[in-house]
């Protein structure tokens, strides 16, 4: 049986680093995903993160910023105040990568490029349906 989980999307808020009584890191952040379709709206993901990566998230990623995520769904339950018990799905993650560069985040220059650098615009080409090979 396979659990993975991959994901692309844009942190709701900024990412909460707590630590266990042995002191492990762990992060917990929001990931912003759309839906495909028309008017299908966002979803919107509960992430934990443990040890370096949690530590990697804690201290290079903010509310806003476009990440890739790569892990397991893991569904948990506890016991809340009221004895309500309480299901919560999240993502583990074993890899997070942030998907665009401080820079390009900060200035709005586009990934990999200064603004000088930045490619020419392409001219549109033509292809009709008889070109592909499919």
């Amino acid at each position: 049986m396979v659990n993975r989980v991959v994901l692309v999307g844009r942190l709701v808020r900024d990412p909460e680093l707590r630590r266990t009584q042995t002191n492990l890191a762990v992060t917990t952040f929001t990931v912003a995903v759309d839906n495909r379709g028309k008017d299908a709206g966002a979803s919107f993901l509960p992430v934990v993160c443990w040890n370096q990566t949690a530590e990697f998230v804690a201290n290079y990623l903010k509310k806003g910023n476009l990440v890739g995520v790569d892990g397991r769904l893991q569904q948990r339950s506890y016991e809340n105040q009221a004895k309500q018990k309480v299901y919560v799905i999240e993502i583990v993650a074993d890899t997070v990568q942030a998907l665009e560069s401080l820079q390009a985040r900060e200035g709005g220059v586009e990934q990999g490029y200064t603004p000088d650098q930045a490619p020419a615009p392409q001219s549109g080409v033509d292809v009709s349906d008889d070109d592909l090979p499919f």
